[in-house]
């Protein structure tokens, strides 16, 4: 019953809010985000740790001659992620309530068939139901931007169906042979239940080319380099709450879907191809750094620091040791939590420097607005991983992974960390102290424009204070993820670092 009005709790908000009409809609949608964030929250309290594994279970078979089970549940794995997507929402819908939109109802119906596709891909214990909560992902974002984006919208919305459909589309025909597969090959009825397929493992040919599949939807959705060709355009045209909500949440799916379906289902594929996903992760990160401190956009940095954040997440996933898969999970929450503030922060700036997010137009900001001056110093502080932050224990428990397991990557994955430091301070500096050269507003945070920005940096200064419940309910199943393709690439997922290079 929890997890059944968890998961459809945004969408039936959004339908309720477009039948009471347009005086209505926004209320009911903001009530709508907070009871979501209500229902995660109760749920996040009243996991059983000491328990641990799955609760809160739902399974009925939902299509019987397929194979195919309606089941949902919440585990170590997922919890933290379902609380980050309900605050995401929340925090996306309060701020888009304290603007306005044209055709509204359309707007925040499309706003919570989003969150509930990303809370459904997040609990489903279904191959198919996970690939079609995955694949419904990208349909409401196609309106989202096709029709209240800005700039070359129809080129933007293109670009990024393209690359993200082709990927679904992979990872459909993927899903559907991994199943069909195992059944033949053991000798059993049809059936997609994912806890069932793990017990039927499949050869490591058809693990390899099954697993490229699914790698490839999951490398575009992140997005990794060099798939990543569409989140320029997508990201320019994207509303500003559209895109916290988008990189907050939508990203972390494929990342978690690598923790959740391939490294499980196909240990043997994983532990062939670990060498070249942390080839892309190491790329993504030096391109992404790269990128994020030679442009000027606002947004466009912290659209370029996400490809860098998530290649951590990549190389912490596929160093294949629990301290690498616990860190990715860590920085999956912080990643969602500041980017919700940076993308805020940036709208904020741009109203002061006359619409432009032109960080050469946002000069001095910070002369008259020490509140957001020290608001955009915390996030921009987490986002580069300052000491003492979240983000720095999961960079460090990733780089501790890799160091483990391989050390060569480890070594180059450091200047990611500070290249970071060079593209966050130096957008910080030009935004706050550099030079006015547009005149820009000398105007403080406002009530409207703190709501939805401050439960978010609370949240990254809780996450600094004590991330150790997030790390204890998510280290064994964590460490399960990965325990079958590090035994494949015989490495012990909790070893030492010597004990890993004289293995390899």
């Amino acid at each position: 019953m929890e997890l059944t009005l968890l998961l459809f709790l945004p969408l039936a908000t959004g339908l309720l809010g477009g039948i009471l009409g347009n005086r209505l809609v926004k209320p009911v949608a903001v009530l709508g985000g907070l009871g979501t964030l209500g229902v995660a929250v109760g749920l996040a309290l009243n996991y059983d740790t000491a328990l641990g594994g799955s609760q809160f279970t739902v399974d009925k078979l939902w299509v019987k001659p397929l194979g195919i089970h309606w089941a949902l549940t919440i585990d170590g794995l997922n919890l933290a992620l379902v609380v980050l997507t309900a605050f995401v929402y929340a925090s996306v819908v309060v701020a888009c309530a304290l603007r306005e939109q044209e055709s509204p109802r359309l707007f925040y119906f499309h706003l919570g068939l989003g969150a509930s596709a990303v809370l459904g891909a997040f609990l489903a214990q279904d191959l198919i139901l996970f690939v079609l909560f995955f694949d419904l992902m990208l349909v409401p974002f196609y309106f989202l931007v096709g029709q209240w984006g800005t700039g070359d919208r129809v080129a933007a919305t293109t670009k990024m169906v393209i690359y993200t459909l082709a990927g679904s589309l992979l990872m459909l025909a993927a899903a559907v042979a991994t199943g069909a597969l195992a059944a033949s090959h053991h000798g059993r009825h049809l059936d997609f239940l994912i806890s069932n397929l793990e017990r039927l493992p499949l050869g490591k040919g058809t693990q390899q080319w099954i697993f490229l599949c699914f790698a490839a939807a999951f490398l575009v959705k992140m997005p990794a380099v060099p798939l990543h060709g569409w989140l320029k355009d997508a990201y320019k045209s994207m509303p500003l709450p559209v895109l916290a909500l988008f990189s907050g949440v939508l990203s972390k799916v494929a990342a978690y879907g690598f923790l959740k379906l391939a490294l499980p289902l196909f240990p043997d594929a994983a532990a062939s191809f670990q060498d070249l996903l942390l080839a892309i992760g190491v790329i993504s990160i030096l391109y992404g750094s790269a990128l994020a401190f030679t442009t000027n956009d606002a947004r466009l940095v912290v659209g370029y620091s996400s490809i860098a954040q998530l290649g951590f997440i990549l190389l912490g996933i596929f160093s294949l040791t629990s301290d690498g898969a616990q860190g990715a999970l860590l920085q999956m929450v912080n990643h969602g939590v500041v980017t919700v503030a940076l993308v805020m922060i940036v709208g904020v700036l741009a109203s002061r420097a006359k619409g432009s997010e032109d960080l050469g137009s946002m000069g001095g900001i910070a002369m008259g607005a020490p509140v957001l001056a020290v608001v955009f110093l915390i996030a921009a502080f987490a986002n580069l991983a300052m000491p003492a932050s979240a983000n720095f224990i999961g960079e460090f428990l990733i780089l501790k992974g890799v160091f483990d397991s391989v050390t060569v990557v480890a070594v180059i994955a450091c200047l990611g960390v500070a290249m970071a430091a060079v593209y966050m301070l130096r957008a910080y500096i030009r935004a706050m102290h550099g030079p006015d050269t547009n005149g820009v507003e000398q105007r403080d945070l406002s009530i409207r424009e703190a709501l939805p920005i401050l439960p978010a940096i609370a949240l990254i200064l809780a996450l600094a204070l004590s991330p150790q419940p997030l790390l204890k309910r998510s280290e064994g199943p964590a460490t399960a993820a990965v325990i079958p393709a590090a035994k494949a690439a015989n490495i012990d997922p909790i070893q030492t670092a010597t004990t890993a290079q004289a293995k390899r």
